[in-house]
């Protein structure tokens, strides 16, 4: 059986479906790891397994940025330690400086150097290895952004989806791309890592970090493209039918109670102005997958919605359509006190290249996960 007809079995067999959704957020990929790691401990648990991989429990995975990475690993059938293992000991590889003339022109360049990092890729994922691979045993989605058409692009492996279709399209199917080099592409965050070329049948696009799209929390995305027709899926919708396990790497607003009116030129703005919109895109695709959702878990999203679990109004849908969980934490001195982490600072989790910092994120991220992550989240989905 050849690997297109083994996935299309699994997709179309009629199991309540499993989604994972994995946030970007560069090296801090560490914390969700260990979340991830207790995920796995459950079902392992559950079913007295201890081989069982995320790949055998989750019928599709989603991953922007660092969350491809991760993802990508996962549905290729790795154990989450596997997985920490590549960040905890390549992490500094990838994040290699760049030569100080591109650093000097950082106006135009770009902070590090990707080489050791798309070698790295090739390493745990194979130079040959392609999306359409019989090596990746679930659904997987990728988000990327397209600079050239300026729109993101959420590719995955569906076998049924309209640009996958080798019949139709021959060598210029999705199915035929390098996951290394989409993975790579998804991770290319702008200042931090040069832009990636793809060729793609006889046009050649450029891609940067799906991170800047709509979608670093790729969760409602995956959920639209599990159950709209137009992606050729169809997964049947309701609490019961569709559990999404969304896992972030925390959520770093930017509180600036002393900004003055003079501080915010150009150069505010072109620094500000990435993170603002992501945080809001973050924000609202959580916001949406817990009002079109059932909400089992979750930290509040502000101090006038709180979690969104339970009723939520008359204008909101009484039929549910998937069932929903989302770990994730504020990275904040409050937040800190609440969650017990008052031995570590905020600071030490902020950035996204904080490499040095990842015996604290490894720390963080298995407290975190040992306070949240609770069988009773996946009861009806074992």
């Amino acid at each position: 059986m050849d690997a297109q007809t083994h996935l299309k079995q699994r997709l179309n067999s009629p199991a309540p479906k499993k989604i994972l959704a994995l946030d970007g957020g560069g090296i801090r990929g560490v914390i969700a790891i260990e979340i991830l790691a207790a995920i796995e401990q459950l079902f392992r648990d559950h079913h007295q397994n201890p081989r069982l991989v995320l790949a055998d429990c989750f019928d599709f995975i989603a991953g922007t940025s660092t969350g491809a990475i991760i993802g990508a690993g996962l549905s290729m059938g790795l154990e989450v330690a596997e997985v920490r293992h590549f960040y905890l000991h390549h992490g500094r590889d990838m994040f290699e400086r760049a030569h100080w003339f591109t650093r000097m022109t950082s106006l135009f360049g770009y902070k590090y150097n990707d080489i050791k990092l798309g070698q790295k890729l090739q390493d745990v994922f194979g130079k040959e290895t392609t999306l359409g691979s019989d090596k990746i045993k679930t659904l997987l989605l990728i988000v990327m952004h397209n600079a050239r058409t300026d729109s993101p692009w959420p590719v995955t492996n569906n076998p049924f989806a309209k640009y996958n279709d080798r019949g139709r399209m021959g060598d210029n199917s999705n199915l035929n791309l390098p996951l290394w080099q989409l993975v790579k592409a998804s991770a290319a965050a702008p200042s931090y890592f040069p832009p990636e070329k793809l060729n793609i049948g006889k046009q050649e696009f450029i891609f940067i970090d799906g991170c800047i799209t709509p979608y670093n929390n790729p969760a409602f995305q995956a959920y639209v493209m599990a159950t709209l027709n137009a992606y050729r899926l169809c997964w049947p919708c309701g609490s019961e039918q569709l559990l999404i396990t969304s896992v972030g790497t925390g959520n770093h607003s930017l509180n600036r109670p002393n900004l003055d009116v003079r501080d915010m030129h150009l150069l505010h703005h072109a620094a500000s102005t990435p993170s603002h919109l992501m945080n809001a895109a973050q924000y609202q695709q959580d916001m949406l997958c817990r009002i079109f959702g059932e909400c089992r878990a979750g930290p509040r999203l502000d101090s006038e919605l709180e979690a969104l679990t339970g009723v939520l109004g008359q204008g909101c849908t009484p039929e549910k359509l998937f069932s929903y969980v989302r770990y994730d934490f504020d990275i904040s001195e409050e937040a800190f006190q609440l969650l017990g982490l008052s031995n570590y600072a905020p600071d030490d989790v902020k950035r996204l290249d904080a490499v040095e910092k990842m015996n604290i994120l490894q720390a963080v991220g298995q407290h975190i996960a040992a306070q949240t992550v609770q069988p009773e989240h996946f009861a009806g989905f074992w």
